[in-house]
């Protein structure tokens, strides 16, 4: 079987708060192989956001614990110097499409302008070779051309997250992180902006991470998906075994409140509530909200390896003590 791309391994990002150290992202690990699409699910405030930064060192000034290992190709890059990380992996190699895309264009300056940036900034190409290529990078994803001299505002939501992609795309990276491309768009253009994304990783072989909390958008692009809750993976299963046949019961819970087209059954709504993670439970984080707790779950759950590649941190699949 071929490296992965992509290998996360115990990677922990925790901030100083006026409350306490919040544990944001507390020891994640997961693999991505190439021309792949990994899909990190789960509810808001859980880490997702939070992973992205830590993999691209999009951090803030309050980090208090940053480590782990993040390996690209075989590489540590988190042992890279700052300088060398920002010159040789983000946006050459590694590159991220933010949320809510207005946020991240400039308002005042020209669309073409800054889909051309990147090329300008980390490949050197001059401004006429970078406006060339950043006019086929938007034709790539449905934007045209005539669009180049247009600004943010005067495009469409839709418009707006394509013109972010094309930015993304545009230095060939080998890995794009999709941190909730689709959350502010109606249901017409989400399918358009997934449409695009499939067309993409098919033809340039591009691997992507697809961070979102709506099961039915990840479930048209995922190969693989991570189950995340309170700063923790709690699964990880190809996609075709996920959305069928969950193994960790969070999951079971989420899928089981997802409306289906050919199931008579009622959606079944989670209780509760994530537990805050400047003081997450000592046993299992999903214990509280969990229909089968039992006595093991007051202890941190094992990390048990299933069948097919599956993997669970939860003791209904462990040697109870």
């Amino acid at each position: 079987m071929a490296a992965p791309l992509l290998a996360v391994e115990d990677l922990r990002l925790h901030y100083r708060t006026e409350a306490g150290v919040l544990k944001a992202l507390d020891g994640v690990s997961f693999e991505l192989r190439r021309g792949e699409a990994l899909v990190l699910l789960g509810e808001s405030g859980c880490g997702k956001t939070s992973l992205s930064r830590a993999l691209l060192r999009l951090l803030p000034r309050n980090v208090a614990q940053y480590s782990g290992r993040v390996l690209l190709d075989g590489a540590d890059i988190m042992a890279l110097p700052d300088e060398r990380f920002r010159r040789e992996v983000r946006w050459s190699r590694m590159a991220i499409v933010m949320q809510a895309a207005m946020n991240a264009l400039n308002p005042v300056v020209r669309v073409g302008e800054q889909v051309a940036e990147p090329l300008m900034v980390h490949a050197g190409h001059s401004r006429t070779v970078a406006a060339e290529k950043a006019a086929q990078a938007l034709t790539r994803v449905g934007v045209s051309a005539d669009f180049m001299d247009r600004y943010p505002f005067e495009l469409s939501g839709g418009m707006r997250q394509r013109v972010v992609l094309a930015m993304a795309l545009i230095t060939g990276p080998e890995l794009v992180i999709l941190d909730e491309p689709t959350s502010a768009l109606d249901l017409l253009t989400q399918a358009s902006i997934m449409n695009v994304l499939k067309r993409i990783k098919r033809e340039t072989g591009t691997s992507f991470v697809l961070i979102t909390h709506d099961v039915g958008t990840s479930s048209e692009l995922a190969d693989h998906v991570a189950l995340m809750y309170a700063g923790q993976i709690v699964e990880r299963s190809p996609a075709r075994d996920f959305f069928r046949t969950p193994a960790h019961p969070y999951g079971q819970a989420l899928m089981a409140s997802v409306p289906r087209l050919h199931d008579r059954s009622e959606p079944r709504h989670l209780e509760g509530t994530p537990p805050p993670l400047i003081d997450p439970p000592a046993g299992c984080r999903f214990a509280p909200r969990c229909a089968q707790r039992f006595a093991p779950c007051d202890r941190p759950p094992p990390d048990v390896a299933l069948e097919d590649g599956r993997r669970a941190l939860c003791w209904l699949h462990g040697d109870a003590p």
